[in-house]
């Protein structure tokens, strides 16, 4: 219920401006969110680097409402491309397609995504499309297997445990050499669509891991770039513990290179894992998240775990 409600919230323009109002809101989000200003991204990407740690770079927003907001996004996501080469950042790109378009105009979507991924193509970098909700899901597969038809390779995909479609989804997508980040999910989804027991959902992301490890070998274990940039084919997103044993444990059993399997967590969530997986010699990298438009991925981080509830509601009583 709780959760239903805060993404409910996430979503919602009244509290997005009340909640924004807050000094202490951006003060708690910050534990989740960079800053600001691409300046302040990059900072953070380069102390992950000095722990050997890699990054994907995400200018927050979603849902734009107008041909130029999402011209104005597509620019946006154009310079952190070129502040990671400018930078010498080990680090790559993460996107939204409803933040360039998606749900205005499939066409002016598709012209948005093609300058972004040709532009980090040019700077020998990669572009992951994040996964939103069910509405999109459809729409984004189609975008990504067009571009892919134009022949970029430098683009890949998330998936999403809790659908009951991702296996098959995965399957397919795995057959075309699709490198994945594969999480459970932040959205609010129907019973219809979606595993409703977090026990079907854990299930279903070690399943899919080990789909996804399978497919890695057979595509000849692609490991991770040297600089960094480039992932290999599995990304395991996740903080749960036992999901990144399971994927640990079945990449070594049949004989996955450490270097072709890569662990995603998020900025600012459990940085004693980030740096135990590290220093085991498996590819970490850490999606970091920053720009003004922070309150939807803010409210979707207090909804999946009740510990950020409380983070939340020690910053007020500091207000």
């Amino acid at each position: 219920m709780l959760r239903s409600f805060l993404i409910y919230l996430s979503k919602a323009d009244w509290a997005q401006r009340l909640v924004t109002r807050w000094k202490f809101a951006w003060r708690a989000a910050s534990r989740f969110v960079a800053g600001e200003k691409i300046e302040d991204a990059i900072r953070v990407v380069r102390e992950l680097n000095a722990r050997g740690i890699n990054a994907t770079l995400d200018h927050l927003g979603e849902h734009t409402t107008t041909p130029e907001e999402a011209g104005q996004a597509t620019e946006d996501i154009l310079e952190v491309i070129n502040q990671i080469s400018c930078c010498d950042v080990r680090s790559n790109v993460s996107i939204k397609l409803t933040q360039i378009g998606l749900a205005l105009d499939e066409e002016l979507c598709a012209q948005n995504l093609e300058r972004i991924v040709e532009t980090a193509a040019q700077n020998n970098n990669y572009v992951r499309i994040d996964m939103e909700d069910t509405p999109y899901t459809d729409k984004t597969i189609r975008l990504y297997r067009q571009i892919r038809q134009k022949g970029f390779k430098n683009v890949g995909m998330v998936v999403q445990s809790y659908l009951f479609r991702t296996e098959a989804d995965a399957r397919g997508l795995l057959t075309e050499a699709t490198r994945f980040r594969l999480v459970k999910g932040a959205y609010k989804e129907p019973p219809e669509l979606a595993y409703p027991k977090k026990a079907d959902v854990d299930a279903n992301f070690d399943l899919l891991s080990k789909i996804m490890v399978d497919a890695a070998l057979v595509a000849g274990s692609p490991t991770i770039s040297a600089d960094g940039r480039i992932p290999p084919i599995p990304a395991i997103g996740t903080h749960d513990p036992r999901r990144i044993e399971f994927a640990k444990r079945y990449a070594d059993k049949v004989g996955l290179p450490k270097k072709a399997l890569e662990f995603q967590m998020l900025y600012g969530i459990r940085r004693d894992l980030q740096e135990q997986c590290a220093q085991e010699g498996c590819p970490v990298r850490i999606y970091v998240p920053y720009g003004t438009h922070w309150y939807p991925y803010f409210m979707r981080r207090l909804a999946e775990r009740p510990a950020n509830i409380w983070f939340f509601i020690s910053n007020f009583f500091r207000k």
